[in-house]
């Protein structure tokens, strides 16, 4: 199976796809460092076998990657077409108070008309996707907890929207499903912090622990929904299994 992973590499609480690590120097210069070998999506390829690709930078957003990334990166290049899409966007689009989360509401069936919003924009991507591998199978992946001091209270009640669209989308969506990190992953607090963030980004521990997180998710999908799966296998190709009359 190939899986492509979209993640908001910049914010500290997301299980970013970048790999971005952070760096401190004694004289309190802060970098950040992009490194898609230790992002939890290549520990996930490594522990399953699988091929991964990282459509990720930091600070990305679902309106820059529709409106430009994706398209100077070629990840719409049908040769990167996936059997999955792992896609957790939302961090960096919607800490802005000004910004909007909207609705499926905001989705059209000419995706190019969708409403300039995240949910729209977000919307655009599997849309986009949908045509490149229309048995593709998508996860969306919600905001982990985080209490404060790390998330201000208003911001966390803003991802509880962006949570309760990520289901919407998998209603609205065939072949959709949600990880939801909010409710059954650990909650990021100071304890978390100290073991598994450098500064505000996740350290390799972090990563290789989301990659296990993320893989466990997807595996208890997987076998929840089986009989949706068994044709897994012949995604982005002409054949099926289809039985005898």
């Amino acid at each position: 199976m190939n899986l492509s992973g979209f993640l908001p590499p910049d914010a500290s609480e997301k299980p970013l796809a970048a790999g971005d690590l952070e760096s401190l120097t004694p004289e309190g210069v802060r970098d950040f460092h992009d490194n898609h070998d230790i992002s939890w999506a290549q520990f996930l390829a490594r522990m399953s076998g699988i091929t991964v690709y990282n459509f990720t930078r930091g600070n990305m957003t679902a309106k820059e990657y529709w409106e430009t990334f994706a398209d100077g990166m070629g990840f719409w290049d049908k040769s990167k077409a996936a059997q999955a899409y792992v896609i957790a966007l939302g961090c960096n689009d919607l800490e802005p108070e000004s910004s909007m989360v909207g609705s499926t509401d905001d989705i059209c069936a000419d995706y190019t008309e969708n409403k300039p919003t995240f949910a729209g924009y977000f919307a655009k991507i599997i849309q986009r996707y949908k045509e490149i591998q229309p048995d593709a199978v998508f996860f969306l992946v919600t905001m982990p907890r985080e209490p404060e001091p790390f998330v201000p209270n208003n911001i966390a009640a803003r991802y509880e929207e962006h949570r309760v669209l990520m289901y919407r989308l998998a209603e609205f969506f065939e072949n959709t499903y949600v990880i939801d990190l909010a409710e059954y992953g650990p909650v990021y607090d100071e304890a978390f912090h100290r073991t598994f963030f450098n500064g505000g980004h996740l350290n390799i521990e972090g990563y290789y622990l989301v990659a296990k997180m993320i893989g466990s998710y997807i595996d208890f999908i997987v076998r929840s929904n089986s009989g949706k799966f068994n044709q897994a296998g012949f995604i982005g190709t002409p054949y099926r299994y289809c039985e005898e009359n």
